[in-house]
């Protein structure tokens, strides 16, 4: 198996000018290097309900099937990230008896861990590709283009162009491009 380092949730935050897109903070266990995991308006109404403590969480449909997971089986599990699919972190959930793995968004995958105390991991070298220098005080977060959707892409190279950010504007034109290559 491949090395793996242990990821930490640490917060999340919306981006700018645009409502329907967060980001997940997570860091490695010394908190050198941090890692953002883009993810829909709804992920970050279901931290919001969790991170504000709400009284309702506990009925939660996640909650409640950790639950019975939890108490009717002696099943453990682990979180993988492991790879970059169409632009989106692939997360696998591993029983960690049968190595059987599910896969599901990775967005989802820190939810769970969030919820259920399941570790969650990155291969070592995904992290060093993907992470950057973690710094707890920054109010901003740096997010690699070969993580976000194809509609962010396009939407951050219409922003670009519009800015005369003309750098930025042929990075992010460019990783279209090889994504239209690829497929």
């Amino acid at each position: 198996m491949k090395s793996k380092l242990r990821l930490i949730f640490k917060n999340v935050s919306e981006i700018v000018g645009n409502e329907e897109i967060g980001l997940l903070v997570l860091t490695d266990e010394a908190e050198k290097r941090q890692l953002t995991i883009p993810c829909d308006k709804a992920m970050l109404i279901q931290f919001g309900i969790r991170l504000n403590h709400l009284p309702i969480t506990g009925k939660l449909l996640p909650e409640v099937l950790w639950q019975i997971i939890d108490m009717q089986t002696n099943f453990r599990y682990e979180i993988i990230i492991d790879d970059i699919v169409n632009g989106k972190y692939r997360a696998l959930l591993y029983n960690i008896d049968t190595l059987e793995p599910i896969v599901l968004r990775a967005s989802d995958a820190v939810l769970f861990s969030y919820i259920s105390k399941t570790p969650i991991y990155i291969e070592t070298s995904l992290m060093e590709k993907q992470s950057v220098p973690y710094n707890s005080l920054s109010s901003g977060v740096s997010l690699p283009v070969n993580v976000l959707e194809d509609e962010m892409l396009k939407e951050a190279l219409n922003r670009a162009i519009k800015d005369e950010n003309y750098e930025l504007a042929s990075h992010l034109r460019d990783e279209i491009q090889r994504r239209k290559d690829k497929k």
